[in-house]
């Protein structure tokens, strides 16, 4: 059974969030989060809470042992565009695009 957990609007670049979706892909619950308990980066918290969400999702609702889950799937989508502007020489602007991603965790039981 695979249970899932999404988390959204999340002030990651889709592009960060997947360098660390990208180490935890595969792997069971536990081994990712110590992975990501280790990884130097702010937004490995985030991907971290999503993790742990999928995982009390399969032990509370479906009643799966959580020592038993693996990350099946995990993926960040973008998500709104925050589209603000910075003042340039000769009255011109650039743009300034602040991104953010939606992070979709599924996890399932092991086939022991």
């Amino acid at each position: 059974m695979e249970v899932r957990a999404v988390v959204k609007n999340t002030g990651i670049t889709p592009l960060k969030a997947r360098f660390l979706i990208d180490m935890v892909r595969g792997k069971s619950v536990a081994e990712a989060l110590t992975i990501l308990n280790f990884t130097p980066t702010p937004s490995a918290r985030i991907v971290a809470k999503v993790i742990k969400s999928a995982a009390a999702n399969a032990e509370n609702v479906f009643q799966l042992p959580a020592e038993n889950l693996r990350v099946v799937r995990i993926f960040a989508d973008e998500a709104r565009t925050l589209k603000r502007f910075r003042a340039r020489s000769r009255g011109r602007v650039s743009p300034i695009l602040k991104r953010s991603s939606h992070i979709t965790v599924i996890v399932a039981g092991q086939e022991s």
